[in-house]
């Protein structure tokens, strides 16, 4: 039996817990993508906190592949000095940062990015912003050499590992989804084809960082949507991916077309609202050998421990408490509180659009009282 504050492995990275800062938006970087001292003093708040390893906010790897304003780009050397410096701040607080990489794809808008966005095949579904433009054979050999790009720079400025974004309904997750994959060559129709070009972002990566780095992916157990990536399905890809050399799976759900069942849910008020996608992940967690990391709903310490130590889950990972309470890990493992303080709103993001970057607002209120 396992401890959820027992040391823990992702490749060759040793972690000192096994909690997880998991991705999210966090709006602190420049119109560009360049990291700014306000995101470097964020993550450092959330090393001293406690928690095991950070994943960074999810970071284009293309600019027509940027999302929402003050989002990390990692798609130029230019660069360099400020993310050497981001890495270097979390390592001498002896934490640990992986960055995620991300292609928006038909969930990006021509207002954001100055071009109409692209996406598996030309069609509107309701989460897209507008009508995307279909890849060419070409333009997707272009994007996984960008993927294979981006994990080369972030290896050699100081990143424990990468994350590759197979979900949330981004540019992978369009191309594994039959609903916005209905391509009818090599990248469409049965699931190999659909899976092709998340394998191939996954080969190219591997060839330029090699077998030691730590590579992982984020991937949606289920797009709970009709005609979307199954159970199932998403199964069989952690199967292949655990086979090729994964180093661990991050187990999420849903995108902005999951009404209620996505990825970022309300009314977390009790336990068995909590942990929606431990689920999920158990079953990916029986038929692969890399860890197994579940997201989603995490808010007390007692469901945490209870899926580390009864149910042989490897990690946890948590993103909107870490917000209200960046230092939550450390009153976990002090037993200070079981519950976490946030109320799952979702308020922290509307109000980071325009003010810099995310924040509890709930805090924010009841200190301005």
């Amino acid at each position: 039996m396992t401890s959820l504050f027992e040391q823990g492995s992702i490749g060759a990275v040793k972690l000192k817990n096994r909690m997880i800062r998991s991705a999210t938006w966090e709006g602190m970087c420049e119109q560009s993508g360049r990291p700014t001292q306000k995101l470097i003093d964020y993550y450092c708040d959330l090393v001293k906190g406690g928690i095991g390893m950070i994943i960074s906010g999810y970071t284009f790897i293309r600019p027509e592949g940027k999302q929402l304003p003050g989002k990390m780009g990692i798609h130029t050397d230019d660069f360099a000095h400020d993310f050497k410096r981001l890495t270097r701040a979390v390592h001498d607080l002896n934490g640990k940062i992986a960055i995620q990489l991300v292609h928006a794809g038909g969930m990006a808008d021509s207002k954001t990015i100055n071009c109409r966005p692209v996406a598996p095949t030309d069609i509107k579904i309701g989460a897209y912003p507008e009508a995307p433009r279909a890849l060419s054979i070409l333009e997707i050999e272009a994007i996984t050499d960008a993927f294979a790009k981006a994990a080369q720079r972030a290896k050699d400025w100081g990143f424990d590992a990468v994350q590759i974004h197979g979900a949330h309904g981004y540019l992978i997750s369009q191309f594994l989804s039959p609903m916005t994959n209905q391509r009818t060559d090599a990248y469409g129709g049965s699931l190999e084809n659909r899976a092709r070009f998340l394998f191939e972002i996954y080969e190219k990566i591997r060839m330029r960082v090699n077998n030691d780095y730590p590579v992982f992916i984020k991937l949606n157990g289920d797009d709970y949507v009709e005609n979307g990536l199954t159970q199932k399905e998403s199964v069989q890809i952690s199967k292949r991916l655990s086979d090729a050399g994964i180093n661990a799976i991050e187990v999420s759900c849903g995108s902005a077309a999951s009404g209620e069942k996505g990825p970022a849910r309300k009314k977390i008020n009790s336990p068995e609202t909590q942990a929606y996608n431990l689920d999920l992940a158990l079953c990916i967690k029986k038929e692969v050998l890399c860890p197994v990391i579940s997201v989603g709903g995490f808010r007390s310490l007692s469901i945490a421990q209870k899926a580390i130590y009864e149910d042989g889950m490897d990690f946890i990972a948590l993103a909107r408490p870490l917000i209200r309470e960046p230092d939550l890990a450390q009153k976990w493992e002090a037993n200070k509180t079981d519950e976490s303080e946030c109320i799952s709103c979702n308020k922290c993001f509307i109000p980071g659009m325009t003010k810099g970057g995310i924040y509890c607002v709930v805090e924010k209120k009841a200190k301005n009282k």
